[in-house]
């Protein structure tokens, strides 16, 4: 297909409010540009467009996201900007049907959605399951059962030291996370999510949300939406070695046990929070994306040392979901859907005709830990992600008809695809 606009009109730039040329005398746009906007199958100007999760395969320049209208994992050929094709294979769609509308999120799916390094291998969580997508022949080749509730595996990370995939299923009860060994493909463990050292019948978390490994501690990092203690969200630590007691032949089903020295398990306090993305950055810092669910609350972005859980930042960034991270440029882009005008989260969080949300993609210095930029981005815009090769970067968005509560989103109607040119 071919893309909807390119830019080059200093008339159309104002539109998107980037400064032509995207010149370093802008600090709002902080050299940023809008180069065009990809149509997607079945998308209209007045879809509810239900999506997750994006990454990339630079090295086959391909990107790749989570579809739920088309039921398909969709992927953008990075070279063209052209929708290659979507790769369908059982997914479950929206649980109300195409239009998505009302959606019961942890019925839904494909949502999570991890290009694992050094493989063709693409893990895809799904209700009940986590697909394998070849990134060869763009087909699905296995389907790893992690449940049968009808709930999705939603997000995960890769540990390429171990070769074990983590995906959590924050819908179940308790919350859990599936540990699978991406040699044989097997599941080689469970970790059930409540209160540490309670045992299995302990109170529940209030669910899971990104993770990530960190060759420095071999550990799993995790975002939990909430505990006793953290109610409104922590981070916890899970040391591989935790997991790597269960072999593929005899998986095994584990609680987090007490935190005590010594035994590699952490959990760091977020505060009023509701953590959604998290990505690590230079050195032993990691950014955490909070998603407000309190009326008024300031919309932050945590920068925390990852071995001590020290907040080293805490910025009025935040609103968003997915957030990713650029070594060379050393940013973080964080795709902020839940944006506000005011810097405040809406009411219960959500976006409203009363306080309508403005998305952006919010663009962070990660060596000064200063907010850069605040660029526009379309409605419901909270996946991103990031080619180091072309220098693009990826924001699936909705038509500005739906979801309502978007006083912004009229800049960018259609839905789609938005590609972003980054220094």
């Amino acid at each position: 297909m071919k893309t909807y606009f390119t830019l080059g009109a200093c008339a159309l730039a104002s539109v998107l409010l980037v400064a032509c040329g995207g010149g370093s005398n802008n600090p709002s746009t902080a050299d940023v540009s809008t180069k065009a906007s990809i149509p997607v199958t079945n998308i209209t100007p007045q879809s509810n467009f239900s999506f997750d999760i994006s990454d990339v395969d630079s090295g086959k320049g391909l990107m790749f996201f989570t579809d739920r209208n088309n039921k398909s994992v969709d992927v953008i050929d990075m070279k063209t900007n052209t929708l290659k094709t979507q790769i369908t294979g059982g997914f479950a769609g929206c649980d109300t049907g195409p239009s998505c509308n009302g959606a019961n999120n942890d019925k839904s799916g494909p949502d999570g959605l991890n290009v694992i390094p050094g493989t063709n291998f693409i893990y895809v969580g799904d209700v009940n399951s986590v697909k394998v997508i070849d990134s060869n022949t763009l087909t699905v080749v296995n389907t790893i059962v992690v449940s049968n509730s009808g709930l999705r595996a939603d997000e995960g990370c890769y540990d390429p030291d171990h070769n074990i995939f983590m995906i959590n299923s924050p819908g179940e009860s308790p919350p859990f996370a599936t540990f699978i060994d991406t040699t044989t493909q097997k599941i080689i463990a469970k970790v059930l999510f409540t209160d540490p050292g309670t045992g299995a019948g302990g109170p529940a978390s209030a669910g899971l949300e990104a993770c990530a490994y960190d060759h420095g501690t071999q550990s799993f990092i995790d975002n939990n939406d909430g505990s006793t203690a953290n109610p409104h969200g922590e981070v916890d630590v899970i040391p591989a070695a935790f997991v790597m007691q269960g072999t593929p032949a005899a998986p095994v089903t584990l609680t987090i046990p007490a935190i005590v020295p010594g035994n590699g398990f952490k959990v760091f306090p977020l505060g009023n929070c509701d953590p959604t993305g998290l990505a690590l950055g230079p050195g032993t810092d990691m950014g955490i994306v909070c998603r407000e669910g309190t009326t008024n609350a300031p919309l932050l972005f945590e920068i925390l040392d990852r071995t001590n859980g020290t907040v080293l930042a805490s910025l009025n960034a935040g609103g968003g979901d997915q957030v990713t991270y650029d070594p060379s440029s050393n940013r973080y882009y964080e795709a902020d859907s839940r944006w506000t005008a005011t810097g405040l989260a809406g009411v219960g969080g959500a976006c409203t005709a009363a306080v309508p949300c403005t998305p952006v993609l919010m663009v962070i210095d990660a060596g000064a830990r200063t907010v850069l930029a605040q660029v526009p981005s379309g409605n419901n815009a909270h996946s991103v992600a990031f080619d180091h090769a072309t220098k693009q970067l990826y924001m699936p968005y909705s038509s500005a008809a739906a979801p309502g509560g978007c006083a912004t989103c009229a800049n960018f109607p259609n839905g789609g695809v938005l590609v972003f040119n980054i220094p």
